[in-house]
């Protein structure tokens, strides 16, 4: 594992099509329940350490916006992976744009919808308009040297190790079941009769962070 790390960052490894494929996927994967994590954690303090919410619009402990920042990152830091302050501020502007902006759009096409506010959150400093603080960037920086420094290489390391078709079948196939369930959540059970997983969870008991108007 050592010398395969080494090699990965003198970018001594040639990584064949199907093995960038099972990485991508499991990065996906990955990524977005690490982000379910961190809110799952960070919301249970927010709210006074009375109670646990679920974050996230899905059956999976997945959230897609994590998933979105870690693959750029991958795409922004690979040929930088050699310099970890680089990667880190890297991590922090576009992590920091990405949240921004998609807050704003958010906010401006549905008339006023925010999915996160950092003006009601604890550690909101840096705070601009909610959509993004310095606690959130500075966490996704660190999360970019996770990514970018124990994942990736991981994955790698079982993309060498593991037979081909074990690993394609199960780095597809989790990644297919986390976006089928996207998918599901946010437009077959918008557009249909059918039930949610916040609809299912929250009749069972579950608390979620709610969705905020102006």
């Amino acid at each position: 594992m050592k010398s395969l790390f080494i090699d990965y960052l003198n970018d001594n490894i040639k990584l064949e099509k199907y093995q960038m494929i099972g990485i991508m996927c499991l990065i996906i994967v990955i990524s977005g329940i690490f982000g379910w994590i961190y809110e799952f954690i960070f919301y249970y303090f927010n709210g006074g350490m009375k109670d646990f919410y679920m974050q996230g619009g899905n059956f999976l402990p997945w959230i897609n916006i994590y998933a979105t920042g870690a693959i750029m990152i991958f795409l922004l830091t690979y040929k930088k992976k050699r310099n970890p302050l680089l990667v880190f501020l890297i991590g922090i502007i576009s992590t920091g744009l990405l949240e921004y902006i998609s807050g704003f759009i958010i906010y401006n096409l549905f008339d006023g919808l925010r999915l996160w506010n950092y003006n009601t959150e604890i550690l909101n400093f840096g705070n601009i308009d909610g959509f993004v603080c310095l606690r959130s960037v500075l966490f996704f920086g660190v999360s970019s040297l996770i990514l970018m420094y124990f994942i990736l290489p991981l994955c790698i390391y079982v993309s060498v190790k593991v037979n081909k078709k074990i690993f394609l079948t199960i780095s597809l196939g989790l990644c297919l079941s986390i976006l089928f369930d996207e998918f599901y959540n946010l437009l077959i059970a918008r557009f249909s009769s059918l039930p949610s997983a916040c609809d299912i969870y929250k009749s069972l008991g579950f608390k979620y962070v709610r969705s905020t108007f102006k």
